[in-house]
């Protein structure tokens, strides 16, 4: 795709693959009065929306990546830094810690949920 961007008073033609971008042309720009209508930003990939859980502390993923297994179950009691879940990130186990003492009220994912950084894995109470 191409893009014109004007960055300190110089527009640039930009065009952008699925792994690099490449400065095409440079030029003064106009003043702002004169500008163009801008170019479209570039499409982003939809994210999906982390459940909104209320009445408790959610536990999220630190990083994007799949769950590997979960270790514990809906209404089971867990101590501040108690494993709960497995989460492999760039071919590494990482543990998911409870951040706080409580209750397990609700698990939002399972073994083989692909997830992004930020979403909720599962609910303290």
């Amino acid at each position: 795709m191409k893009y014109s961007v004007s960055l300190n008073g110089k527009i640039y033609e930009v065009d952008v693959e699925e792994t690099q971008a490449v400065i095409t042309a440079v030029t003064d720009a106009p003043s702002p009065a004169a500008q163009a209508v801008p170019a479209p930003a570039a499409p982003s990939a939809p994210q999906p929306a982390a459940p909104a859980v209320t009445g408790g502390n959610n536990i999220i993923a630190p990083m994007p990546g799949t769950i590997l297994s979960v270790s514990v179950t809906e209404g089971q009691k867990v101590e501040s830094g108690e494993v709960v879940m497995i989460l492999e990130a760039m071919k590494m186990e990482n543990e998911i810690v409870a951040p706080c003492a409580g209750t397990i009220t609700k698990i939002l994912v399972q073994k083989g949920t692909a997830v992004d950084t930020g979403t909720a894995l599962a609910v303290i109470g």
